[in-house]
């Protein structure tokens, strides 16, 4: 007897499948995923977004596949919950990967998914946030899946630099499910729960007998601190929710609009002796960038980037006058502040992401030169640094450096210099720029004055004294014009403040080419 459709039959059949996506793999395995102190994809989804904005599409899409008695095991949305909804009132699409049903894996219907999801993003210009945690390639399905999996890869790269893409590892990841997360903007990692490998622990064992377990290959403490793949690192779910929602506060929703504009309390003219006594004036002496960095922006708050990973340069985003900036500033603290093979890699890809998102550039500079030695050259340090000049020369966003102290050699250009397209070059009356450290100059200029003086000593210190006073200070630069203003230190936040008002309106035409071609 054939059954007559009603309304309310039809509605009951919707509420059934909808009830059956909402479980995942079923009360079980959620009981089992609470149990390592995970949330489930939904729960995630709920944190990230405004109260009832979510907006779930494809709840019903699932699995076509059959073989390896996969017709039994599949489930309405496949692994993946995909949608849109507003956080803090701004529209943001988002996926999030869900490990109960078939540990997160990435089927055909699953990669169709997100790859949809993307597509719309892309459409409407607005951010995309991904919340991963799955086991790879669905195997029971072969090459199908391949397709997703390479349709995501695709919409990464073309939403690259046109929409902010951030990924929230919710935990592990390995093989090629790896390689979106990679090319996102920002990853966030879990402590003990987020992993990226590309191939486990297993596999290496049998090949090249290296016995690790995943943490140690691919934990969150290796990609913050060793990789530089883990832009941060958070305690928990709810913490990594909490910083993807403070990012996204900083960034604007595509690359035609500007960064949003908060109210601020922070005097914009307020000065501060302190900065004197935070930097010696005697270069032999070491300091925390970070003190002058808090001192300079609004309220003392700065969202740093990869603090982990190659701290010798520090980078993150603040705001001056209420607007976003992006901070790239030597750290005197690690190896003098040089620069080095992961400090540009570092640097440069924040540049550009800051460049492609209409992020001004504070740049505070305390360099004596790249670091030397057979490790540094022999791992290519000419292409890593050449990555951070062409970066800098690229960037048409506002670029303001200011010379804290040491500005020597090649470094100079490294950190944005009169030449690369800085359209304001500030010092402070304590900075140095020049191509060597005044005692090497001096040592190299007069070896053979030096060598026949009859007091070697006092010769080569009055030598010092006249070319310190004559070229390593900020006035011989100044009268070069190699210098805009020389200022006082504790005018620097208004001075960088007026600078940014005056460039607010900046616009360079976009040259007529392809692309170039970045020293990668």
């Amino acid at each position: 007897m054939t059954q007559v459709k009603t309304h309310q039959s039809e509605l009951e059949r919707l509420s059934a499948l909808e009830n059956r996506a909402e479980i995942g793999g079923g009360s079980k395995a959620i009981e089992r995923h609470h149990q390592k102190g995970k949330l489930t994809a939904r729960e995630r989804l709920d944190l990230l977004f405004d109260p009832d904005s979510f907006v779930e599409v494809h709840k019903l899409a699932q699995s076509q596949s059959i073989d390896f008695g996969m017709q039994e095991k599949r489930v309405p949305g496949d692994g993946v919950v995909t949608g849109y909804g507003t956080i803090e009132g701004r529209l943001i699409f988002a996926y999030a990967q869900d490990v109960t049903v078939l540990g997160g894996s990435v089927g055909t219907i699953h990669g169709q998914k997100i790859c949809r999801i993307m597509d719309e993003a892309i459409k409407v210009k607005a951010p995309l946030v991904a919340l991963n945690d799955s086991g790879g390639g669905r195997l029971h399905e072969g090459f199908f899946a391949s397709k997703g999996v390479a349709g995501m890869f695709y919409r990464n790269t073309a939403a690259s630099g046109l929409i902010p893409q951030i990924t929230g590892m919710m935990g592990s990841s390995a093989g090629v499910a790896v390689y979106s997360p990679a090319l996102t903007d920002f990853i966030v990692m879990v402590k003990g729960q987020s992993h990226m490998v590309i191939t486990g622990p297993a596999i290496i064992k049998s090949v090249t007998g290296e016995d690790l377990d995943l943490e140690a290959l691919g934990g969150a403490k290796v990609h913050s601190e060793k990789t530089g793949q883990a832009h941060f690192v958070a305690e928990s779910d709810q913490a990594c929710i909490d910083i993807i929602k403070k990012l996204l506060g900083y960034l604007p929703s595509n690359n035609d609009e500007q960064p949003p504009v908060v109210e601020n309390s922070d005097d914009p003219d307020r000065v501060d002796d302190h900065l004197e006594t935070i930097v010696p004036a005697d270069f032999k002496k070491s300091y925390d960038m970070h003190r002058v960095i808090l001192r300079i922006v609004d309220n003392e708050d700065f969202f740093e980037v990869l603090p982990r990973f190659a701290p010798n340069i520090i980078i993150g985003f603040a705001r001056m006058d209420g607007c976003s900036i992006g901070v790239v500033a030597n750290q005197p603290r690690f190896k003098a502040g040089c620069l080095d093979v992961d400090a540009s890699d570092k640097a440069a890809r924040f540049i550009r992401f800051c460049d492609a998102f209409n992020i001004p550039l504070i740049n505070l500079v305390d360099v004596p030169g790249y670091f030397p030695g057979a490790t540094q050259e022999h791992a290519g340090i000419i292409r890593h640094g050449a990555k951070l000049l062409y970066a800098y020369a690229e960037a048409t966003v506002p670029k303001i450096t200011l010379a804290l102290r040491k500005e020597y050699g090649g470094a100079v250009m490294g950190m944005c210099c009169v030449g690369m397209g800085v359209d304001l070059m500030l010092a402070w009356p304590i900075a140095q720029l020049v191509v060597l450290d005044t005692t090497a100059a001096v040592n190299l200029i007069f070896r053979k004055d030096i060598a026949a003086a009859e007091n070697p000593d006092a010769f080569r210190q009055q030598k010092i004294d006249e070319y310190d006073y004559k070229y390593s200070n900020p006035y011989h630069a100044a009268s070069n014009m190699l210098v805009d203003s020389v200022i006082k230190p504790c005018e620097t936040r208004p001075q960088l403040i007026k600078a940014l008002r005056m460039l607010k309106n900046k616009h360079r035409p976009a040259p007529n080419k392809r692309h170039g071609n970045i020293p990668l």
